[in-house]
């Protein structure tokens, strides 16, 4: 769809939307990690911000970086799914999804510099260069993000507020996941 209106506003319902994003995209994510080491034979377990094998010195190298790999590509998945749905017919209110997405890659980056991430244990273990796969990834899902941006006409404003509050939630769950240590499975 080539025409489509900015007539969405940041209200309680997008807001709640913009909450259920980020719960929603984190847990599937880890549960990509837990339900790959569960299928390959581990025993797994899974929090708000973490998956891992209980007894990891049994994971082979190459497992491990299948287990590492589900979550990105999952999210990835998620991401393109979602941007297909908005390309096709009025979906604004999906945009929190895909720009969740393209934030928890774009941390996952970051973090990287002091704990390898997800997506920089793959590159490194490939040897292709630390920051290979996580560079790669962030910038396709900026560009799934800037094309669905711009096809929206969402504002600047727009998208510095639903940063905000994906910032807000991340980080809320984030420390509830360290604090509480909440095991989901």
């Amino acid at each position: 769809m080539t025409t489509k209106t900015n007539a969405i506003r940041i209200n309680a319902k997008y807001i709640l939307i913009t909450l259920a994003a980020v719960v929603l995209s984190w847990v599937l994510h880890e549960l990509a990690h837990w339900a790959t080491g569960t299928f390959l034979g581990y025993q797994m377990a899974m929090t708000l911000n973490t998956a891992y094998a209980v007894d990891a010195s049994g994971t082979s190298n190459a497992h491990a970086q299948i287990i590492s790999a589900a979550g990105p590509l999952l999210t990835l998945l998620e991401a393109l799914l979602v941007f297909g749905i908005m390309h096709n017919r009025p979906a604004q209110a999906l945009y929190a999804f895909l720009f969740t997405c393209f934030y928890t890659r774009l941390l996952a980056t970051g973090i990287s510099f002091l704990n390898l991430n997800d997506e920089a244990r793959i590159s490194k273990a490939l040897g292709v260069g630390t920051f290979t796969l996580p560079l790669i990834m962030t910038a396709i899902l900026f560009v799934l993000l800037f094309r669905t941006s711009a096809s929206y006409g969402f504002s600047k404003r727009f998208n510095l507020a639903t940063l905000g509050l994906i910032i807000l939630f991340s980080s809320i769950l984030i420390l509830s996941d360290q604090y509480f240590k909440i095991r989901l499975l």
